[in-house]
């Protein structure tokens, strides 16, 4: 079925070009052997957007699909487009993803793409719609004046929340800039804490909006660069701040916004650059999981490591289709992340299991072949939990690597760092577990004193009382004091405007309380968080309620009890779950 090519206008970026119809090119790939992606949707929304602005009649969307490198060629050759748009899988430094003859999947190099962009001289903004595409940004604005990539992992419902935004700006006639703004805002406003992923670049290669400097490189590259740790934690760098940062993901390296919580990250760098070393980190969501992991690769990077983060909560639903499945896939995206030759299929051939093929691919090849440490994240295993017939044999590989790195050397170059929310409910052999070795880290809420220096370094000259009523709204959760902070610091509403609307749906964290109201729906906690919330003193429930409830970050325990972790979902929970007051 032939498809409709949306006739559309309105992009304003200069005085003598604005009445030009311009042509986007909407190159769209996603192959067999790669997670599926909601590329036809973005297409579809991308089109009604512009086809709903007041400026559709300049605006011309035209649709690539099933990519591969001669499409790619000879459309840029057919359309002249003036905006390409790339949407479907990044893999940082190596390239994009786009497809072979059969639909597997095919780097397009960055060299091989930025030599795309030299002699097109009429293309005015390139959207890589892709994860880690910033370091191929960065490449293309030498001959694009503006390029938008993205400086980590982006998930789908965050790219198409991008894209809408982004063209609806365009269509409305705002420039590039505050076309990129919106596009952040679209993804802010649909509740999802990705808005600082995407960077925008120009022509000199310098960003023009990059709110994350240094998290960019530290799940890709290896090692990781940074500040100076000791000049990063000083308190004349905290005074002489004078930019805030927006809250949300993961603090950036050279952040002043980043408070530590000792002995925390004493341990982590220390157990990090122990050969064979595993560490395991348990926080609730949004608990500062990714900042620390991100300084740990940092340290580990300065000791001559090579850093590798696979975030499994992006990684779709076809890896997990089967253990021999997922364990090509881990081998397969560590390769890429180190940028190696892709040997999968020739280790595959054995006859072996699969857990003895991935093993062989680690020790004869990955671990030889960089001959460096090789530190590796896993983060967020929960969604490993939620496929038992993988859990218990990938858990009992893991806890057999590090058993082995005691006796064998190639083994000892292996660090691994796991991190996840829940419990481990899933039935696994004690001896065959990796969550009852190495390194235990659980991230806190920050205490008093620690909420008190975030306070001052956003600024803030506030008395004893005032930190006390921002400790009781938020109980030191991280996320939930630097949104508060920043919004008060760049005096967009003051703390008595903030302590009245926030736990409210007119407040700031309206979103973020939808979320965890229905996690409470699908796991059938309402009753217990009710019981919790409507309760003038501590509450016993059953344990597997309370932790349950402890995961999520919204309770925390009082000896064998549990209490609301903070005001804001006492109040907010007690409205909502029809409790009085």
């Amino acid at each position: 079925m032939a498809l409709k090519v949306f006739q559309l206008s309105g992009l304003v970026m200069s005085s003598t070009s604005a009445r030009k119809k311009r042509t986007i090119l909407f190159l769209a790939t996603n192959p067999k052997n790669s997670a599926k992606l909601r590329l036809d949707e973005e297409f579809r929304d991308v089109g009604e957007a512009l086809k709903s602005s007041k400026n559709r009649s300049r605006f011309d969307l035209k649709p690539q699909w099933a990519t591969r490198h001669r499409d790619v060629r000879r459309a840029m050759l057919e359309f002249e487009p003036q905006i390409v748009h790339f949407s479907g899988h990044g893999t940082g430094e190596p390239g994009l993803l786009i497809e072979d003859e059969t639909g597997q999947a095919k780097l397009l190099t960055s060299d091989a793409l930025v030599g795309l962009f030299e002699d097109a001289a009429q293309v005015e903004c390139v959207l890589l719609n892709a994860c880690y595409s910033e370091v191929q940004a960065d490449a293309i604005a030498q001959h694009v004046p503006y390029v938008i990539g993205m400086n980590q992992d982006v998930g789908d419902k965050a790219a198409l929340e991008f894209a809408v935004g982004f063209y609806d700006a365009l269509g409305a006639g705002l420039s590039i800039e505050r076309a990129y703004k919106e596009g952040c805002k679209g993804i802010r406003m649909a509740g999802i804490a990705e808005h600082l992923t995407p960077v925008l670049k120009q022509r000199s290669a310098k960003a023009i909006v990059e709110p994350q400097q240094a998290v960019s490189s530290a799940p890709v590259e290896s090692p990781i660069v940074a500040p100076d740790e000791a000049a990063s934690h000083s308190p004349e760098a905290h005074a002489a701040v004078g930019e805030l940062e927006e809250a949300g993901g993961q603090v950036p390296l050279d952040s002043p916004f980043y408070i530590e919580r000792p002995p925390i990250e004493a341990r982590c760098y220390a157990a990090i650059v122990k050969p064979g070393a595993l560490i395991r980190i348990k926080a609730p969501r949004q608990m500062g999981k990714s900042s620390l992991t991100i300084r740990t690769f940092d340290h580990a990077g300065k000791h001559g490591c090579r850093a590798v983060w696979l975030q499994l909560q992006r990684a779709g639903n076809q890896p997990f289709a089967s253990l021999d499945t997922f364990l090509q896939w881990l081998c397969r995206q560590v390769t890429a992340k180190l940028r190696l030759q892709d040997k999968v299929a020739e280790y595959w051939q054995s006859v072996s299991a699969s857990t003895d093929k991935c093993t062989d691919y680690f020790e004869l090849y990955l671990l030889e072949e960089i001959n460096a440490p090789l530190a590796l994240c896993l983060d967020e295993v929960d969604e490993i939990f939620k496929h038992p017939e993988i859990a218990s044999d990938f858990f009992g590989l893991l806890r057999s690597w590090h058993e082995e790195s005691k006796i064998n050397p190639v083994w000892r170059n292996l660090r691994l760092v796991i991190t996840h929310s829940e419990e481990v409910y899933i039935p696994l052999n004690i001896n065959q577990s990796p969550f009852n070795v190495g390194v235990p880290i659980e991230l806190p809420p920050l205490n008093r004193a620690q909420l008190d220096d975030l306070v001052q370094r956003h600024g803030l000259a506030w008395n004893e009382a005032e930190v006390e009523a921002l400790m009781a709204m938020v109980g030191g959760q991280p996320f939930l004091a630097r949104v508060a902070l920043q919004q008060i610091a760049s005096g967009t509403l003051t703390l008595a405007q903030f302590l009245q609307v926030a736990p409210t749906q007119a407040g700031l964290f309206a979103s973020h309380l939808r979320r965890h109201l229905g996690n409470l729906q699908e796991r059938h906690l309402e009753t217990a968080m009710k019981q919790v919330v409507t309760a003038t003193q501590s509450v016993q429930l059953p344990i597997a309620e309370a932790s349950k409830l402890a995961n999520m970050g919204l309770v925390t325990f009082q000896v064998n009890e549990v209490v609301p972790l903070c005001d804001l979902y006492r109040q907010y929970f007690r409205d909502v779950l029809g409790g009085s007051r």
